[in-house]
């Protein structure tokens, strides 16, 4: 019977294509403006994605998200080392400046600054003539994706240039060499990104009395880290997040305080409720043209629980191939934007959820025509 009932689907190429159609619609849409608005979150946190060293950041209680400047007063670093578990911690500086370029153009950009000794939290992937170019004089890294864009310099003919390992830049009219670049995944925020030791950070931006952004933390092994997190905050009074939780704090805070989440999530609504309403009134369509098809059957002595489970493979493999195509076609998206500005990003839990989604169309679909089979009348085969 199931065989009989794939004939039947398959038989019907306009029925069939239409069902089809308005699944896969859906399921690109859902996973496609799901996929960029994963992107887009996980930009947001960037920044502590790639600073993969320490256990705990440890931050002012009031702290928003990662580029909300709280400074703490340098005590606190000495502290927080005086905590029981703590096996090191190290200052990291982050503030918005100002830079001149070798060209005269001023842009506004974002100072990183790593520890001068260990240089902890400086970025995993650099390009320099030495490893240890970052501590030379006015040493500073930037983004390898913006030397030819958001920092090209402009050249006597009018035209432009990447920025070279070399150039000389003016951070808050303080000299800055260039030694090397480095490679960091997209952030939310549009500035460039310059990394530097943290002494030479301080010295860039406007002096304040606190200057501490964050403390970075790695707790001793067979430490357990939540305990560790709890006792650096009763000691100093500041908050200790794990990566997780810190990345959850930014995230939560864009999420909040902007229209991201109620825009893409109008998207997917309208994907699930354009696929919706195709896949439904086409597959009840489709039921309604094979319902003597089902009576024959019920007057063989056809259960309803066998018209049941035909209907129901009916709308799930043509639920699973339009599925298979919708996500197809959002990973093709995705692979065509790959190494360009825009977000995209389709982790396996994206895919379970744009599953379920489009499971609950075809089942939906499938309850519009059950009834009418289930309560068919076997005479109807022989009506004229």
């Amino acid at each position: 019977m199931i065989h009989y009932a794939l004939k039947m689907l398959f038989g019907d190429k306009a029925r069939y294509l239409g069902i089809l159609i308005g699944v896969a619609f859906a399921a690109l849409l859902i996973t496609q403006q799901g996929a960029i608005f994963v992107g887009l979150m996980e930009r947001t946190y960037s920044f502590v994605t790639d600073t993969p060293q320490p256990d705990l950041w440890v931050v002012d209680p009031d702290l928003q998200h990662h580029s909300d400047s709280k400074p703490l007063v340098g005590q606190k670093l000495f502290r927080v080392r005086g905590v029981e578990g703590v096996e090191w911690a190290t200052p990291m500086f982050k503030a918005f400046t100002k830079m001149r370029l070798p060209s005269g153009e001023r842009r506004g950009c974002i100072v990183v600054g790593v520890d001068d000794n260990t240089l902890v939290g400086a970025p995993q992937s650099i390009d320099s003539r030495n490893g240890l170019d970052l501590r030379k004089a006015d040493a500073v890294l930037v983004d390898r994706a913006d030397i030819e864009k958001k920092l090209a310099v402009r050249t006597a003919d009018g035209g432009s240039r990447p920025l070279q390992i070399g150039d000389v830049l003016e951070l808050n009219d303080r000299r800055a060499v260039v030694s090397g670049t480095f490679n960091i995944t997209p952030s939310f925020f549009w500035e460039p990104v310059i990394y530097t030791t943290y002494t030479r950070a301080v010295s860039y931006a406007p002096q304040e009395r606190k200057q501490l952004s964050f403390i970075l933390v790695k707790v001793k092994p067979g430490q357990d880290i939540a305990m560790v997190a709890a006792r650096i905050e009763s000691v100093t009074g500041l908050k200790a997040y794990t990566e997780s939780g810190f990345k959850w704090l930014t995230a939560s805070y864009i999420l909040e305080k902007t229209g991201i989440l109620v825009n893409f999530g109008i998207a997917v609504l309208l994907g699930f409720g354009v696929g919706t309403a195709v896949a439904g009134q086409t597959f009840y369509n489709f039921t309604m043209d094979n319902l003597r098809h089902f009576g024959a059957l019920k007057a063989l002595g056809t259960s309803n629980r066998t018209l049941l489970a035909m209907v129901l493979t009916q709308a799930i493999v043509v639920g699973l191939i339009g599925y298979g195509l919708g996500v197809g076609g959002a990973a093709a998206f995705g692979a065509m934007i790959g190494g360009t500005s825009l977000a995209f990003s389709l982790p396996w839990q994206l895919l379970l959820i744009t599953g379920v989604a489009i499971l609950g169309i075809s089942i939906f679909a499938a309850a519009l025509s059950i009834r009418k089979v289930l309560y068919l009348e076997p005479g109807v085969v022989f009506r004229g």
